[in-house]
């Protein structure tokens, strides 16, 4: 299992995302090590495709349901609509479900 959290130094939540993401992996008796990917500039997130900080990928998909993605890649911090309104950080579930389905 590739798993992936991409993150910039600005922003204030790829630590948050981080934990939920070992704590989820702990659920399901991942090992597999978070592969930690810095993205400090536009050009290093257009390569990755950059959503915002934090970007959660298993497999190299997205944790988020139906994301699609972005044409602009700028470093910057991300927010996902969750059941609780804009937030800084993926539902857990979401998490859940894309591990949960990487060991499928």
């Amino acid at each position: 299992m590739k798993i992936e959290l991409l993150w910039f130094d600005d922003c204030p939540n790829h630590e948050a995302a981080e934990q939920m993401l070992s704590d989820v992996l702990k659920e399901f008796g991942v090992s597999e090590p978070i592969q930690r990917i810095d993205v400090p500039d536009e050009a290093t997130g257009d390569l990755v495709i950059f959503p915002g900080s934090p970007t959660i990928r298993i497999d190299g998909v997205d944790v988020e349901p139906g994301w699609v993605p972005c044409d602009d890649c700028t470093p910057r911090c991300r927010l996902y609509m969750t059941s609780e309104g804009l937030r800084g950080l993926p539902e857990k579930e979401w998490v859940r479900a894309a591990v949960e389905g990487a060991l499928a």
